[in-house]
């Protein structure tokens, strides 16, 4: 589920009326939100069938699907933005997923949670234990989080597959700051997620 500060990011860098896929949409919380404040376009991507069920009952147009096969089912260049928040940890290929994002939109959206964060790399060095935490809130052994990575992982997986980061943000769990250095340790230390919008040339 996408939180406040992150629904609020988002919804400034979509422009009314645009056609908007969101993916791994859950029960449909933001893309209700973008279609009652930005009048968008929007279609939603759930893997689960309780979301598509709560999201179809809000009255939005969500069909069951998994990101890691279906996406190829979409044309070129279908929507002007593509939103995948807190779900890219949770796929089995994350850089075709990627790939397929920026096949089918102008501009892609990409939330992710920090495994590099501070409180998260003190659970594992004084504990012991895999960290538990709002980002990551299910047990090792229960979550659908199979890819976690940093930051930096996320900007170096962009690089090496030749996507451009236009604009780059962190979540300090209090408030959004713009990543301007992407080299700096600040970024993975001090920062519970990461937004990012990507284009490809």
């Amino acid at each position: 589920m996408t939180n406040l500060i992150n629904q609020n990011l988002i919804s400034s860098l979509i422009n009314n009326h645009d056609k908007v896929l969101d993916i791994g949409c859950g029960s449909g919380e933001l893309l209700y939100f973008l279609e009652k404040t930005k009048n968008i376009q929007g279609q939603g991507i759930e893997i689960s069938h309780l979301g598509v069920k709560e999201s179809v009952s809000k009255g939005l147009s969500v069909i069951q699907g998994d990101a890691d096969e279906d996406l190829i089912n979409f044309p070129d260049h279908t929507f002007d933005i593509v939103i995948l928040s807190d779900t890219l940890q949770a796929t089995h290929k994350p850089k075709e997923v990627l790939e397929q994002m920026l096949r089918i939109s102008k501009k892609c959206i990409i939330c992710i949670p920090n495994f590099g964060y501070w409180k998260y790399r003190l659970q594992i060095l004084f504990n012991g234990v895999m960290p538990v935490a709002k980002t990551l809130s299910e047990p090792w052994y229960s979550t659908p989080n199979i890819h976690l990575c940093t930051i930096k992982d996320f900007i170096n997986l962009s690089k090496s597959l030749n996507i451009t980061i236009t604009e780059a943000y962190r979540n300090t769990k209090n408030n959004i700051k713009v990543i301007k250095n992407p080299n700096s340790y600040l970024n993975n230390l001090l920062s519970t997620e990461g937004i990012f919008i990507l284009s490809k040339d």
